[in-house]
Order: structure tokens, then C-alpha cells, then sequence
């Protein structure tokens, strides 16, 4: 076993409502990587430069120098978390730092990603902890003729193989791991997760609440069948994988064009026919598993778990709590994980999962004190939690 490399993973997801640090120590078990986690910090955006990411997005107009500004701003944001994850999580000492950074746009023309664009400079973060830091983790990928997405994909790949099983993420679009003994695994967006929802919340509430708190809504809606068939004919659901997309296409406008005419629905009926939506589109997605394990935001909304468990009769639908990893941790472990790989000169994607021509060595690196020593000699082939 290799001496353990401590790593923090920081994620801000297309929910844009906070930042997640997850910490782990990862180690090398020969072919096998160790993922033992530290433990989770989550800060939330100061509301101002909330509102300015959300300013900024897609279908919104923006200009170079609110880039600039918001690139600095998260980067700061991402520092002042990763400087406490140091402290709290790793005991003052990490080894290196991974940084997804905030996505505000993917470039997505005929099904093809032109480019995608993460915001968050590394710099800051390096500066604040001298730790060495991975970022712009998508980009290489998409070079390489991928999607960019889902990275994800890697860690459960190497997790979950020997299984006839899909990961879920239910962030604000949900993605889908599948892997089958013998086959190459496959991985996608399959549709919003909580996007639609948290649009139709926060407009109802003028902002005061952001998400559907625990499938409150939804339990005392009513599916509206007519404008979930209206919107389950929505062209990208039908498209073959691997495919991505983001809130450049599930966003509020989007929604109100597609139900333009119709009669408006309470909120409790509309919130409950999107998460049928979610529901239906993540099942569609997945079906013929045997095992189903969700993680991300969504796990914490009953209501969406036990419309996905319905539209899934067949398949143990589980949270990714109950098979060892921290739901709520899982994509900033993730990117931890990719980040190792990159400082030990691994591909960090799968071509099956992304449409890549080839696996690449993900992001770019900004150097801290002390680069990291390597401790992967070659590609791993599997991976487990360990409390």
C-alpha cells in the first residue's frame, strides 16, 4: 500500500447554490485505488455573487468583464472553502487540491461539444493554501472530441465494476453511470434533475426559496399527464449516448416556452409533474439494471426517490450512502479522485462514457509549494471506499 496523498475535491454544481469541499486520503492497493473520506465542508455563495452567476447564464447575455469578475469572485470563493477544508478536514496538511469550479456554459452545436467553460481561478486557491491545484478538468476531453461529461463516469466505472448497475447523479442534471461485466461502460446526461424544479420554486417564491425542501411541494401536487407528455417530447431525451447538456438548454425560459398557451398549473401540481419528469427521464435512462444507486442533491428529496424507485419496479434503488460513499460527497470525491490521477499522469476519462477518440490526462495544473510525489505506477482498475 502506497504512504496515502490527502486530496480535497471542490464542486459547485448547476444548482450554483454552494460550494462542496470532500477530502479523502487515496492511497495504492497495487491496481486498486483506496478512498478512504476525511469528511465534507459545504458553503454557501454570498447571495451577491449568487445573483451574479445567475446574471450571467445561459439564456442570459453577459460581457468579458463580468467574466473577468466572476472568475476572480468564485476563484476567491473556492479559496476562502478549500483554506477551511485545509484546516478542518486534512489537520492543516493536504497534498494537493482539485477544483471543478463553476460551469457556466457548455457549448453544445448538433449534438457535438464545441467547448466548455468553468469558472473559478486556481490561482487564488494556490495562493491561499500552497497547495498544488488541478482545474479545468472538462476541457481536455472535448479537445480529445468528448463531451466533456460525465467525468463522473471514471470513478464509478472503476467502483462499481463486476456489477450489472448505474450510479445516478441528481444535481441540477442528472447524469447516469452504466456498467455490465464484459462490456465497455456508458455514461450521460440524462435530462434535468432539480433544474426545472428549483427554476419554478425560486420564481414562485421570488427567490426566498430555492429548492423543493424535501419533495414538499410535489407530495401535495397532482401529475398534470397532458404537459409531462409535452414535455417528455422534448428532442434530447430521444438522442443516443453519450450526449450532455446543462441549463444552456433546462432553464426557466425554456419551460415557459414549452407550456406557452397552456393554463397555468398551481405550483404544487407543476413541481410535482417535473419531478415526474426527472422521475421518468432518469428511468428511461437507466432501465434493465439490476441495481440502481443515487447520489447528489435529489437523494435528500423523498418525493424524487420514490418516483424513481415506482418508475423502477424492477431494479434495487439505492443511495449511494447505503453502498459505503456519502451522497452529498460524491461528486467533489470524484473530482478528487480525477485530480490524483492527473498528478500521476493517468486518463482521467472514459471514451465509452464521453465519446472521446481517446482517454486523456485531464485539466491543467498550477503548481503550489511542492508538486506532489507520484504513487500510480500505471491505469488502476478498480477502486474502494474504506471508512
Amino acid at each position: 500500500m502506497s504512504r496515502p496523498m490527502r486530496v480535497i475535491g471542490l464542486m459547485s454544481g448547476t444548482s450554483h447554490d454552494a460550494i462542496d469541499a470532500a477530502a479523502a486520503e487515496i492511497s495504492v492497493d497495487g491496481d486498486t485505488l483506496v478512498v478512504r473520506p476525511l469528511g465534507m465542508l459545504t458553503a454557501g455563495y454570498d447571495p451577491e455573487l449568487r445573483a451574479a452567476i445567475t446574471a450571467a447564464l445561459p439564456p442570459a447575455k453577459t460581457s468579458v468583464d463580468d467574466v473577468c469578475r466572476l472568475d476572480t469572485r468564485i476563484g476567491q470563493a473556492f479559496a476562502e472553502l478549500a483554506v477551511r477544508a485545509v484546516a478542518e478536514l486534512c489537520d492543516g496538511d493536504a497534498d494537493l487540491i482539485v477544483s471543478h469550479g463553476q460551469t457556466m456554459y457548455h457549448w453544445v452545436e448538433d449534438g457535438r461539444v464545441e467547448g466548455t467553460l468553468q469558472l473559478g481561478q486556481p490561482a487564488w486557491i494556490a495562493e491561499r493554501t500552497g497547495c498544488t491545484v488541478v482545474a479545468d478538468l472538462r476541457s481536455r476531453d472535448v479537445a480529445a472530441g468528448g463531451q466533456g461529461a460525465p467525468l463522473v463516469s471514471m470513478i464509478d466505472a472503476l467502483w462499481l465494476g463486476g456489477e450489472t448497475a448505474a450510479a445516478v447523479n441528481l444535481g441540477g442534471i442528472a447524469n447516469a453511470t452504466i456498467v455490465r461485466p464484459g462490456q465497455d461502460p456508458i455514461a450521460f446526461d440524462s435530462g434535468p434533475a432539480n433544474a426545472l424544479i428549483d427554476a419554478v420554486v425560486a420564481e414562485h417564491t421570488g427567490g426566498a426559496r430555492q429548492f423543493d425542501a424535501d419533495g414538499e411541494l410535489a407530495a401535495r401536487g397532482t401529475v398534470d399527464e397532458e404537459t409531462l407528455d409535452l414535455l417528455l417530447r422534448e428532442p434530447y431525451y430521444r438522442r443516443p449516448a453519450p450526449k450532455s447538456t446543462g441549463k444552456e438548454l433546462f432553464h426557466l425560459d425554456y419551460l415557459r416556452e414549452r407550456l406557452a398557451g397552456r393554463p397555468t398549473l398551481p405550483i404544487e401540481d407543476l413541481v410535482a409533474t417535473l419531478t415526474e419528469l426527472t422521475a421518468r427521464t432518469v428511468a428511461d435512462a437507466v432501465r434493465g439494471v439490476e441495481r440502481v444507486i443515487l447520489a447528489g442533491g435529489g437523494v435528500r428529496n423523498p418525493q424524487l426517490v420514490a418516483r424513481i424507485r415506482a418508475a423502477l419496479p424492477e431494479a434495487d434503488v439505492v443511495s449511494s450512502d447505503d453502498a459505503g460513499l456519502p451522497s452529498d460527497a460524491k461528486e467533489a470525491l470524484a473530482f478528487a479522485v480525477l485530480g490524483f490521477l492527473t498528478v500521476n499522469g493517468q486518463a482521467g476519462s472514459l471514451p465509452s462514457a464521453t465519446g472521446a477518440s481517446h482517454g486523456s490526462v485531464l485539466g491543467a495544473i498550477v503548481p503550489g509549494h511542492s508538486l506532489p510525489t507520484r504513487t500510480l505506477d500505471g491505469p488502476p482498475r478498480s477502486l474502494r471506499f474504506e471508512a
